[in-house]
């Protein structure tokens, strides 16, 4: 890629300009690639287009990342980097377990590119963010009481609870966002074909009463909410 040409023509103000373009570096190159997914999504995310949006040539790029697998990799174990775990507590750990999937829940809403990624991604669990959380995840559930290998099955249920409700969610909202309407648009416009839908199922027709007016975003989390509330009785009986 060409370097962008000088204000004033001359070396001096070239070279100055040089000096003052922030240094590409691997965190500099995936900071700024969670950035460009968050605003535009998976499909938008190529090593030339996130050169030009630093400046800098798709060759610069893979001095420091060999390939767009590589920068999936980095991005997804950077997002991992947000989740909360509190300190190991015997006293607390289902507060701390659900502070913990809460926390997941809210990193995958955020970053909702990260529902077609997530477990599908190379050698994940050997990021460092993955594995400081996970460690301390699993001092979490040492402290309940769980021996070491069980505590492995009780985070991958917590994990799998949490992640498979979350990429439905993300996978949703997503949709919406393409479609330009809100929750609320959506559920309304659908009011009437879903009352015909069910019409003959006293069950199902019961529940969608019982729910159409309340707000889709507090559905969304008491439907979490009870599930993981299930998964944590579930666990607890096993001590």
């Amino acid at each position: 890629m060409p370097a962008a040409k000088p204000t004033v023509p001359s070396v001096w103000a070239r070279q100055r300009r040089q000096r003052e373009q922030p240094a590409l570096s691997q965190d500099r190159i995936v900071a700024e690639a969670v950035r460009l997914l968050d605003e535009e999504g998976l499909d938008a995310l190529s090593m030339r287009g996130l050169g030009t949006r630093l400046g800098a040539g798709a060759t610069s790029l893979y001095r420091h990342v060999a390939n767009k697998d590589e920068l999936i990799e980095l991005v997804v174990d950077e997002i991992y980097g947000e989740l909360r775990v509190p300190d190991a507590d015997p006293a607390t750990w289902r507060a701390a377990v659900t502070e913990c999937a809460q926390s997941l829940r809210a990193m995958i809403l955020r970053h909702p590119w990260s529902a077609t990624v997530l477990g599908q991604v190379g050698l994940a669990e050997l990021g460092p963010n993955l594995i400081d959380r996970s460690e301390r995840m699993l001092a979490v559930l040492h402290a309940a009481g769980f021996a070491p290998g069980t505590a492995d099955l009780a985070l991958n249920t917590v994990l799998a609870y949490t992640m498979g409700t979350a990429i439905s969610e993300a996978a949703y909202l997503s949709m919406l966002a393409r479609s330009g309407q809100t929750e609320d648009q959506w559920a309304d416009d659908l009011r009437a074909t879903t009352e015909q839908a069910i019409e003959g199922h006293p069950r199902m027709q019961e529940g969608y009463a019982a729910l159409h007016e309340q707000d889709p975003r507090q559905i969304r989390e008491d439907n979490f909410t009870y599930g993981l509330e299930c998964v944590l009785d579930g666990l607890q009986a096993r001590l």
